[in-house]
């Protein structure tokens, strides 16, 4: 499989988090709407989707600050 070049990370993170994130929460948030009955997986991906419009550029935007916050409270590697 062909890789995309490391310049890409910047990108890539936030992608994929924001796919594996929204779609986690999404359906939580829809099990606890409608409980287990028919219809359930189309009512997901609809508000999957939705959610996942919204959590990637949110992301993208926040991570920097992200990032800059854990930094102040976490030791970098090696301590130092």
């Amino acid at each position: 499989m062909t890789k995309l070049p490391a310049r890409w990370n910047f990108i890539a993170m936030p992608f994929v988090l924001s796919i594996i994130m929204s779609s986690i929460v999404s359906f939580i948030a829809t099990l606890k709407a409608m409980g287990f009955r028919e219809g359930l997986v189309l009512k997901w991906l609809q508000a999957w989707g939705l959610s996942w419009a919204v959590a990637f550029p949110v992301l993208f935007l926040v991570l920097p600050l992200v990032r800059r916050i854990v930094a102040l409270v976490v030791e970098p590697p090696g301590g130092g």
